[in-house]
Formats: structure tokens, C-alpha cells, sequence
């Protein structure tokens, strides 16, 4: 339901942007604040914000990098973002208001945020790091595992070892809601039905 309603709100308050610019395409990844007020997408490569009730785009990011996957922190004070400024995607954290952007990731592998814990102490994302031994799976760059990072940097922690897409926190912390990764499924085929079918 927040997710519809996050795109609703996305696509309404995007059309400030229509309007400004000559049919703007591939606005993406939309994430709504926590009070529902402001909306972060990505366009071109960079993270933009604009208020849930439509108005000017602002750009919080800016460079030559390709960021994507803005993910609100529970108190709205901060985002977390995937950058490949050093080369591959690693996870970045930043003032919801703008400023400097704190790398907390290092790995060589794509490493992609989906929310922060409860208390937003940590950030979670999904790479395809180094698996269990006891977990292995068929082995597809699309079968990643869900780890965290402290939002201060630090040691990145397991947390599943299969696959948990687009994982979000629940405000107690106790539950994590994800879709899982069976074998490779196109994210843009409808209406599939398979055993690698994805489930909630």
C-alpha cells in the first residue's frame, strides 16, 4: 500500500519537472519521507527531492557518478544511496538536506541499500559478497546475500544469506519484509508464473 501511494505521489509531484524540462524520461527508484512530505527519485544519474505536494526538483546529488536507490532514514534526517564514484556501486549515507556524502562500503561487488534498521543505527543492502558454504546456490550475480553497515562505518555484518530484494525493517525491528530470488527471473516479464517465481 506505502508503495502505491509513494508512486501516486511520485508521479504527480514529478510533474512540475515535465513541465520545466522537454518530456523528461526515466525518472526513477521514488522513495517517500517518513511523514510523507518530500520524495527523493532518481534522474540521469543523480538523486533529486521535491515535496510530495508537487513544486521545483532539487538535486541533492551532483557529479559525474551514477546514483540510484535512495532509501529514508526512519527519522528523515538521513538517505543512504548506491554511488559508483570509486568504481563499482557501494553504499553512501548523507543529510536528507544535502552535504557531504559518507562512503561506508568498499567492496568490489555491487552493493545495493533497501532501508535502514530501526533504531537507523545501520543501513542494510544487498551484494553478492561471499556466501556460506552451507548456502550455496546456483551460482548467478543476481543471487546476493542482505548484509549491514553502521551508518558511522564499520564492519559490514551477514545478515541473510539468501537473497532478500528490496528488504524494509519493520518499526520495531523484529521483521524484515523482502521478495526473494529463486534464478533468474527479467523484472520486466508480466504475469510469470515458474518455480523461479518470486515470493513475498
Amino acid at each position: 500500500m506505502k508503495s502505491a501511494i509513494a508512486t501516486a505521489l511520485f508521479v504527480s509531484a514529478c510533474v512540475s519537472i515535465v513541465a520545466a524540462q522537454e518530456s523528461p524520461l526515466w525518472l526513477r527508484y521514488p522513495a517517500i519521507s517518513p511523514d510523507g512530505q518530500t520524495l527523493l527519485f532518481e534522474y540521469k544519474g543523480d538523486i533529486w527531492t521535491v515535496a510530495a505536494a508537487g513544486g521545483n526538483a532539487v538535486p541533492l546529488t551532483l557529479s559525474e557518478s551514477y546514483e540510484y536507490a535512495p532509501v529514508w532514514s526512519h527519522d528523515g534526517n538521513s538517505v543512504a544511496f548506491a554511488s559508483d564514484r570509486y568504481g563499482s556501486f557501494d553504499v553512501f549515507v548523507m543529510p536528507a538536506t544535502g552535504g557531504e556524502a559518507k562512503r561506508l562500503t568498499w567492496h568490489s561487488a555491487r552493493e545495493v541499500p533497501s532501508s535502514f534498521s530501526a533504531d537507523d543505527k545501520t543501513v542494510l543492502f544487498a551484494s553478492a559478497r561471499q556466501d556460506l558454504a552451507t548456502n550455496a546456490q546456483f551460482p548467478t550475480p543476481g543471487m546476493t546475500e542482505l548484509y549491514s553497515v553502521p551508518i558511522g562505518g564499520g564492519r559490514v555484518s551477514l545478515v541473510l544469506t539468501t537473497p532478500a530484494l528490496d528488504a524494509t525493517v519493520s518499526s520495531k525491528g523484529d521483521k524484515i519484509i523482502f521478495h526473494d530470488y529463486k534464478g533468474y527471473e527479467s523484472d520486466w516479464r508480466k504475469h510469470h508464473t515458474s518455480a523461479v517465481t518470486r515470493d513475498i
